[in-house]
């Protein structure tokens, strides 16, 4: 029994310390890189192409989803987290959260499919690769995740105990609800179609490079210098953002997929008549805690992807809004 409990104690104090120093270093990086993704992304070299308008929403959204779900969990390792006792908070910040985090991981979807359009040999399929297509999708997307997740003002409730967090579902019919609608809905669904429209994107590409040249191509390699270097710039372009989307999608599902097996998981046990020990309720919820935070990694990194996997394109954007920034500052302050 005392082994029990020091193992409980420690758990308890590990938790809380991640809570603490690990949600800091996540908000930190996390917030900063996306707010130069917006900047970057917002240049008007970059955003005319629909799968960085994309990016740069999905940037915003991530933003939102590092505000409410990591500030939070960073004031409860200080017993700070109002979301705790305060109901009408508990249900919003979940909601803003859950619709957030589908939307950023839904428009991540969108840019894949963007670049199976734009990569197909098929004229009808290319020209659905456009901005107007996009910003539809952008609102659909943002529409549908208000919807789904409407019911988390009924279902969640604050101040509970038997729970992994004190603001949960209140009921177990509500607690299931939730956790498979975020499961399939954010996680699952999206992997899914974030991998077979990779994959055909991959595919398509190594059997048609050497022998596809759309009809844009054509033209600017018959006329002059200039329109030549800038139809080199675009493929440039087309093959950096593959290169940065394909790694975001990878680390996506990486850091997601856990907390969606721990939380299916629990699921099914709660459908078993079998009395925990206190050992066993403090490490579920040391790993439903752990893999929590894992899951806002995801929100957090898409910038330094970008800066590595983006080559000169992201890079040279990167630097020119620096370089922008820094010059007004400097005006500004003299």
């Amino acid at each position: 029994m005392s082994s029990n409990t020091t193992i409980i104690t420690s758990l308890t104090v590990v938790s809380a310390q991640l809570n603490r120093y690990l949600s800091i270093v996540i908000l930190l990086f996390g917030v900063i890189g996306n707010i130069l993704n917006c900047l970057v992304l917002s240049e008007r070299t970059l955003r005319s192409n629909p799968c960085v308008l994309l990016f740069l929403a999905s940037s915003i959204a991530s933003l939102i989803t590092l505000i409410s779900g990591i500030a939070v969990r960073l004031l409860s390792g200080w017993s700070m987290d109002l979301t705790d006792t305060v109901e009408w908070i508990c249900k919003f910040r979940i909601f803003i959260l859950f619709s957030s985090r589908t939307i950023a991981s839904w428009l991540i979807t969108m840019a894949t499919i963007d670049r199976w359009l734009s990569s197909s040999i098929n004229i009808h399929l290319r020209h659905m690769s456009t901005i107007k297509n996009a910003q539809r999708g952008i609102i659909i997307i943002i529409c549908l995740s208000i919807i789904v997740y409407i019911q988390i003002f009924y279902c969640y409730q604050s101040n509970l105990i038997d729970s992994p967090l004190k603001c949960y579902g209140k009921t177990k019919w509500c607690r299931i609800l939730n956790d498979f609608e975020f499961a399939f809905i954010s996680v699952i669904i999206p992997s899914l179609l974030m991998f077979i429209f990779g994959l055909m994107t991959i595919l398509r590409i190594r059997q048609t490079s050497l022998r596809r040249i759309q009809p844009i191509m054509i033209t600017t390699f018959i006329q002059t210098k200039s329109k030549n270097q800038r139809s080199q710039t675009l493929r440039k372009t087309d093959h950096y953002l593959l290169a940065m989307l394909f790694m975001q999608v990878l680390l996506l599902t990486l850091f997601s997929l856990p907390q969606v097996i721990v939380t299916l998981y629990s699921n099914i046990n709660l459908n078993i008549n079998q009395i925990k020990s206190p050992l066993d309720i403090t490490i579920n919820q040391f790993i439903f805690n752990l893999f929590i935070l894992l899951t806002y990694v995801t929100n957090g990194m898409p910038f330094y992807i970008y800066t590595l996997t983006g080559g000169t394109v992201f890079r040279k954007a990167l630097l020119k809004t620096l370089t922008e920034f820094i010059r007004k500052f400097i005006f500004s302050s003299t």
